[in-house]
């Protein structure tokens, strides 16, 4: 029982170290290549790849793989069937090899009859494969997607694709579709002139259509030349973007580029940092050039098809076996091994020089990655990388490729266009002026001055570029005359200008021709007018918002109404008051009236008040009637100074949409005009349909001339502009100014040529110098310092609302006159008062006059002295006494009577004190 299990255990262990030692594959496998005597470089890559597959020890450890490499002429085709046929007659288990179109036809249908799998690096745009033909080069349907792709990312609305061949276009089917789905794009085929390596003629005709970018579909070869025919012509300008279609770009030679920074741009399918590429240059060191390199994509795609089929050689070694064998031409007969060996390249997964490699059922190569280079002065760089789920995924931040720009921008000298226009360029005021010679020696800011000459000043110390002003010839702008654009942006489009900068408003017909930063002034539409001139000031202008009946029917209600409360206090017998000495007193007196009344009028009250009804009533009557009286005077005031201020015929747009006398206009090519022709508000359509029909002309021919017509018709003409111009206009000529508000809002902003590198760097400069304040500084230093600025406001012409001195002289005269009608009541009560005293003390009124005018003006005299009514109360009770002294004096000295007197002599006869003389009786 031993006995046979031990044998069946032998026999068991000896079959499996026999097929352990047998291969399924046989032990040497042949390759076929077929190349032309262009494609040595195609060749040599097909060997190394041989080579490698030999040396590597962990595929095929069992056979040997031989290469059998026929040649034949690039230009026939029937050389290079006849030569295949030699090669596979022993037997070949795969050919690789031709790249030209005709070649490679005769290859696939002899592949297809004989079942020999077909390893192709080339592209061919089919979406149905021969059945026994393989490609490992990138469908070009999805390189045609990635073009798209990246079109769409960068936002591109117009471009030129410029091919070789026919067969580019088929390359680009995915990019021509694209305006289909991306609206707005334009597409411009151009074809490289044939037979020709002069390509001047095409690329001046490029140049005159302001197109900056190019796809370039060609050679390899030839893209050099074509890119240093552009750069004689200045199309490699900061401004063009060129898309190459190789996926060489990053091989080819740019030293003469290093100082340009046109974007190139492409993308690389062998990535060089990658690990499997590493290991190849380690063993095969790489000594070529362009198509001579062991990198290029052509060559590379040979390695990694020779490579792709040892890898499904050796997957089917470890489950089936394969035979080789003979095969003709002309007997056809099938190698009957081709469909297995075919199945199990399909299922390869394989990481090679071109990256990872896998086929879709119907064998092409999908799902690869590609890298987007950019030119970095002299070389490309990584900036991107496309796949075709994702598409384009930038591997740069938004902060890094702004920051690119900005280096870009150091190494730069930026041409800057701009025109005269008060106070954004202005010339230089010379004192003593300089002569013609001197100018012209002297630089652009040497000789000009302005507001957007200190904002490009300070611009560049924030964005750290340099910079030379020019003056556009003709001073235009730029607007789209007979299809073609004048003036700033015809010079930006043309690339002989990188910015322009003056009071350049921004539209959307402009946005289509140039970019624009964001605005560092905001403004609009204003209409300039000539003020009304006011007539002489009337110093009694505070009457007037009351007629003179008014007043003097006022004036006569104040005096009855004072003699009515004076007369109804008197007769009531409830205004008398008892003084306790059988007397009443009335405070009603006439002054008391009247001075009750104008102290009620004027809203300042009075020490007495009415005590009965009747005089009450009057005083509320009265108190309501200088209610209403002073309310509507201060209302009337106020709404006579704002019509005073607002004389003008008309005071917006509107009024101006109603009225023929008053004309109207706008320069006649500016964004202004514009404005009024694309607008949709009937307002302003009315308003453009009148400055249209007019008979003379209403437009002007710049803002200077506008400002002129208006202050020359004299209120007869308004002048539709800018209101940062007007704002600057009105600040030194004090007879104009500005009729309502804004027609709309708009801003100025710095031109740059269309999609320049520069926008974003640019328009962060002039964001940080708004946040900054630079902005707000430089435009008060320019409309209200320099230049006579603020010279209305000092001559008070800025007054707005304010009344003048002249307007309110009347007040003050009549403040004057009552300060000077109580000073000579005060002296008048004074001298009586004093006169009087001085006659009764026998002193000289002048004197006390003196006396009391030194008290009054002696700071240190205070504020008491001898009561004067006290003063006048002694001296009458000094003259009393001395009268009565007199009188007691006098009957004294007459006791006993005078002599002869009839008196004396009646008082004789009743006393018998007195004696009597001549007696007779």
């Amino acid at each position: 029982m031993m006995t046979v299990s031990l044998r069946m255990f032998l026999v068991a262990w000896g079959t499996i170290a026999c097929l352990q030692s047998v291969s399924s594959l046989p032990e040497v496998i042949k390759l076929a290549g077929l190349f032309d005597t262009n494609s040595a470089s195609q060749e040599a890559s097909f060997l190394r790849a041989v080579d490698a597959v030999n040396d590597d020890r962990t595929i095929l450890t069992k056979s040997l793989v031989s290469a059998d490499v026929g040649r034949y002429p690039a230009d026939d085709s029937f050389k290079a069937s006849k030569k295949l046929c030699e090669i596979i007659q022993p037997g070949v288990s795969a050919v690789f090899g031709p790249t030209t179109e005709a070649a490679c036809h005769h290859v696939q249908a002899l592949s297809d009859t004989l079942h020999v799998p077909f390893m192709q690096s080339k592209y061919a745009y089919i979406f149905k494969r021969a059945d026994f033909s393989i490609s490992v080069h990138p469908h070009p349907s999805l390189l045609s997607k990635a073009f798209a792709d990246f079109v769409r990312k960068s936002n591109w609305r117009s471009l030129i694709v410029l091919y070789e061949t026919e067969d580019g276009l088929v390359k680009l089917q995915e990019l021509l579709k694209l305006p289909k789905t991306f609206h707005g794009l334009k597409i411009t085929l151009r074809q490289l002139t044939p037979d020709t390596l002069d390509y001047r003629p095409l690329l001046k005709e490029i140049k005159k259509s302001e197109e900056t970018r190019i796809v370039l579909d060609c050679d390899y070869d030839k893209i050099a030349l074509i890119l240093a025919q552009a750069d004689e012509l200045s199309l490699l300008t900061d401004y063009h973007n060129y898309l190459v279609t190789s996926l060489d770009v990053d091989k080819i030679n740019l030293d003469a580029y290093v100082h340009h920074n046109v974007n190139i741009t492409g993308f690389r399918l062998i990535d060089p940092d990658s690990s499997a590429v590493h290991q190849y240059l380690k063993k095969f060191p790489n000594a070529g050039e362009g198509k001579e390199n062991y990198l290029f994509t052509e060559n590379a795609l040979v390695h990694d098809a020779v490579r792709v089929y040892a890898k499904a050689l050796n997957d089917l070694d470890s489950l089936q076996e394969m035979e080789i064998q003979p095969l003709s031409c002309d007997a056809g007969a099938a190698w009957e091994d081709g469909e297995k060996v075919l199945g199990y390249i399909k299922e390869v997964e394989y990481v090679g020089l071109s990256g990872e490699i896998k086929f879709d059922s119907e064998g092409f190569r999908t799902k690869f990655p590609l890298d987007l280079m950019e030119k970095v002065r002299n070389r490309l760089k990584k900036t991107a990388v496309w796949t075709e789920a994702g598409g384009v995924n930038y591997t740069l931040t938004a902060t890094e490729m702004i920051g690119q720009a900005v280096m870009k921008l150091q190494n730069k000298t930026l041409r800057i266009t701009t025109t005269g226009n008060d106070p954004y360029v202005m010339k230089k005021i010379f004192d003593p002026p300089v002569s013609p010679e001197a100018l012209q020696r002297m630089s652009f800011e040497e000789k000009y001055e302005g507001f957007c000459v200190d904002l490009i000043k300070e611009l560049s110390k924030e964005v750290k570029f340099k910079y030379k002003f020019y003056l556009v010839e003709g001073g235009g702008y730029g607007s789209f005359k007979n299809g073609r654009w004048t003036g700033m942006i015809a010079d930006l489009r043309a690339q002989k200008a990188d910015l322009a900068v003056i009071d350049m408003s921004i539209t959307s017909i402009r946005q289509t021709a140039v970019d624009f930063t964001m605005p560092y002034m905001s403004t609009g539409v204003g209409i300039l007018y000539k003020k009304k001139i006011p007539p002489p000031p009337n110093p009694f202008s505070f009457l007037q918002p009351l007629s003179i009946e008014v007043w003097i029917y006022t004036t006569t209600a104040y005096l009855g109404v004072s003699i009515v409360l004076f007369l109804l206090a008197r007769i009531s017998p409830y205004e008398w008051e008892d003084d306790g000495e059988g007397s009443a007193t009335n405070q009603w007196t006439i002054s008391n009236a009247l001075w009750f009344g104008i102290g009620s009028f004027l809203c300042q009250g009075c020490d007495i008040l009415p005590k009965t009804i009747s005089t009450r009533t009057v005083a509320i009557m009265w108190w309501f009637f200088t209610l209403i009286m002073m309310s509507s005077y201060t209302a009337n005031l106020a709404a006579f100074l704002t019509a005073s201020k607002m004389s003008s015929p008309v005071n917006s747009a509107e009024d101006l949409s109603k009225q023929t006398k008053i004309k109207f206009g706008t320069y006649c090519c500016g964004s202004t005009n514009s404005f009024f022709r694309g607008s949709t508000i009937p307002t302003y359509q009315k308003l453009n349909a009148f400055m249209e029909s007019a008979k003379p002309s209403v437009y002007t021919s710049g803002n200077s001339a506008g400002i002129d017509r208006v202050r020359k018709e004299d209120g007869l003409y308004a002048f539709f502009m800018e209101a940062a111009a007007i704002e600057y206009h009105i600040e030194r000529k004090c007879d104009l100014k500005q009729l309502g508000g804004l027609l709309d809002s708009k801003g100025y902003g710095i031109a740059l040529p269309k999609d320049s590198p520069y926008t974003q760097a640019i328009s962060q400069g002039v964001i940080r110098l708004i946040e900054k304040g630079v902005v707000t500084r430089l435009k008060k230093k320019w409309w209200e310092e320099q230049r006579g600025g603020g010279s209305c406001k000092s001559l008070g012409g800025g007054g707005g609302d304010q009344m003048s001195v002249a307007a309110l002289a009347g007040l003050y005269m009549m403040l004057i006159g009552g300060m000077v009608i109580a000073t000579m009541i005060a002296i008048c009560e004074f001298t009586w008062r004093k006169r009087k005293l001085a006659v009764d003390e026998n002193t000289s009124v002048w004197l006390e006059m003196w006396e009391e005018l030194k008290f009054a003006i002696n700071p240190f005299a205070g504020d008491t002295k001898a009561n004067p009514m006290a003063c006048d109360s002694q001296s009458a009770s000094r003259a009393s006494s001395k009268a009565m002294l007199s009188k007691s004096t006098a009957e004294s000295l007459h006791k006993y009577g005078q002599i002869g007197d009839e008196l004396s002599l009646t008082k004789a006869r009743k006393d018998s004190v007195y004696e009597r003389f001549n007696d007779q009786s």
